[in-house]
């Protein structure tokens, strides 16, 4: 008997490596698998600036992208709010009355439009797009539907761009977060208490789906190594100052200096 229904991912044709550095950019969603990477010492950056929910937020920040090698953008929602004075849209209310706003909900089109300059304007980049399955229950459920569905849409205009096809340097992918959430998992077991946030079993499993798609053979190797050290690294000692905890320490400082040799960003 099966009790769920398994969300098909083919592997990425191209992958990541500890070579690159990794950008990650939109909702909280994204901080969660950031803080899985670096857990296993991935060159990660999420989010400096705040976190971010709208396609037009996120793109007024990848000017970060200008010293990473891969982007992982996250869209929230398609729901904007827009300054009435200026017509910006704005990456928050900053504590506004809520009638200085205008909400609107963005069109397929306007999310291409924005995005699609920057794709080509880093050809050389690798970009994975993925849609966060927390729910904005706060727009309405069907609203918050109808936004889902209108950036799984631009995403996959995205994706489909002729002059991103094929495999390696400046290659785009769409990773179903979202999908593997709602239809795979499907429970509220899978939620955290407030029933809208994935709970650390759901993220756990969605970023095993995502070492799966993007990770290699040989980097999945080195991921075992260094989550290791991370492990030991985070380790309480219940008696730091018996022999047996004095050799650990020193086998670990030994363990990390070695280490540091294949990878100089690690810190002691």
């Amino acid at each position: 008997m099966k009790f769920s229904t398994p969300v098909d991912i083919a592997p990425s044709q191209w992958k990541i490596g500890y070579e690159d550095r990794i950008l990650m950019l939109g909702s909280c969603f994204v901080d969660a698998i950031a803080r899985k990477m670096g857990e296993y010492y991935f060159r990660v950056v999420s989010n400096p600036t705040g976190t971010l929910y709208n396609p037009v937020s996120i793109a007024r920040h990848i000017g970060l992208l200008d010293e990473a090698e891969v982007a992982v953008i996250t869209f929230g929602t398609a729901w904007v709010y827009e300054d009435k004075r200026t017509g910006q849209v704005v990456d928050n209310c900053q504590k506004r009355p809520a009638t200085d706003f205008m909400r609107r909900r963005m069109t397929v089109d306007e999310i291409v439009d924005i995005w699609q300059p920057i794709l080509e304007r880093y050809p050389d980049k690798r970009f994975v797009f993925t849609v966060s399955p927390i729910r904005h229950v706060k727009d309405g459920l069907h609203e918050n539907q109808l936004s889902k569905a209108t950036l799984l849409m631009a995403i996959e205009k995205l994706t489909s761009l002729p002059f991103r096809e094929g495999p390696g340097v400046g290659s785009s992918s769409y990773f179903p977060s979202y999908e593997i959430l709602l239809d795979e998992l499907r429970d509220y077991r899978f939620y955290a208490d407030d029933l809208v946030h994935p709970s650390s079993m759901a993220v756990n499993y969605i970023w095993e789906r995502f070492s799966e798609t993007f990770f290699s053979a040989a980097t999945t190797e080195e991921m075992r190594v260094l989550h290791q050290l991370w492990l030991d690294r985070h380790h309480t000692l219940l008696h730091p100052d018996s022999p047996e905890a004095k050799a650990f320490l020193e086998q670990l400082s030994q363990r990390t200096i070695t280490l540091q040799k294949r990878y100089s960003w690690l810190q002691n």
